[in-house]
Order: structure tokens, then sequence, then C-alpha cells
């Protein structure tokens, strides 16, 4: 077996204790850091297609996404001054009045994974905070909003049409969470939407490139 693929199942697996040595061992036989990386983002992929599928739950895909973390940590300082490969900055946050982050850390992960440097604002985040948040980061090309309980979904429609709102330009926003649909993304104004954290990695890219 190569080590680029003992890399994916070991984050399959989420291994994420053997996951640094993995990665270490692949760079050492030569595999190049881009490479590995890519290999940790095919696999979340399936981790996602598993959870959509229902074959797994969130605890699978928590330990999946912490093991891919353990892996990109081995990885960084690599990939560091590789600005080539830089999609910009993305702005993730859960508005206001909802307290779920699970998701938006798995969204997180997949994004950054994707080439985005991530600024995470945390959960029940105001509309002004994310605007704010824009303006105070450099070359922002994401603002990714998101949304777990529909009693919070007036809230995902006045952050977007906020940010919308201010004036500010370059970047594209992106929604998701539990209850929201494509056709609930685009009505409120949003430039996409990704049902789970694998699509949302393959949005972003789609958006911003």
């Amino acid at each position: 077996m190569s080590k680029i693929n003992e890399v994916k199942e070991l984050v399959e697996a989420g291994k994420s204790k053997k996951i640094g040595t993995a990665v270490q061992v692949a760079l050492d036989a030569g595999s190049q850091p881009g490479d590995i990386l890519q290999a940790m983002v095919d696999s979340m992929s399936v981790v996602g297609d598993k959870f959509s599928a229902g074959e797994i739950f969130v605890p699978e895909m928590l330990i999946a996404a912490k093991a891919m973390s353990k892996g990109v940590d081995v990885l960084r300082p690599l990939m560091a001054g590789d600005n080539s490969s830089s999609l910009g900055t993305c702005i993730i946050g859960t508005v206001a009045g909802d307290l779920h982050d699970i998701g938006k850390n798995l969204v997180s992960m997949m994004i950054e994974s994707a080439g985005f440097t991530m600024v995470d604002l945390g959960v029940d985040v105001s509309a002004e905070k994310f605007v704010a948040a824009i303006k105070e980061n450099e070359s922002v090309t994401l603002v990714a909003c998101s949304g777990l309980l529909t009693t919070t979904m007036p809230a995902l429609k006045e952050a977007v049409a906020t940010i919308k709102a201010s004036g500010l330009t370059g970047f594209k926003v992106i929604v998701g969470g539990a209850p929201v649909t494509p056709e609930y993304a685009a009505e409120i104004g949003a430039d996409g939407y990704a049902a789970d954290a694998g699509s949302a990695a393959v949005k972003a890219k789609e958006l911003v490139g």
C-alpha cells in the first residue's frame, strides 16, 4: 500500500493518534504536501458521502475530521509559504441566536483544506459582526453563514442581507445548515448553498475559483 493510501485510510478510520506519523512517513518517502492534503480531502469526501447516506453518524464524522486536522497540522508549516494554493480568506460563523458549532467546525475544516485561510467567528454571530470581520481581514473571498435551527433562519436572512447591503465587495456568501434549502438560500440572496461539509468545500472553490 502506498504511503498516501495509508494516510487516506487512517483519516477515514479516524485514527488521529497515528495520522501525524503516517503523514511524516509519506513526506519522507517523497510525497508532495499538496498531494497528501488532497488525499485527506478525498477521504473526508468519502466520509461526507457516508454521512449523507446515513451509513455513519456525527461522532464518526467528527473523529475523521479530527484525524484530518492532526494530519493538516503536520503539513501546515510546509504549505504556509505556498500562497499559490491560497484561495483567500473565508469568514465563517453560526448566526445570531444559534449555538450549534459541530457542523460549522466540520465545514470550516473542509473549506480550510480546500485552500482558504479561515477566520472562525464562533457561534451566535450578529450580522454586524460578520460585516466587521470582512472589514478587518484582508483578501476576504468567501463568507460562510451557518444556521442549524429553524428558528434562526430569519437571522440567517438578516446576516446575508446586512452583508450584501454593506457596500463591501470581492467576496461570495455561502449558507448552509439543517433547515436551509437551495431555494431558501437563493431567496435570501446567498451566492451559494451547501448541504454538508464535503459539498461546502467543493462549492467554496467553485464560487471563488
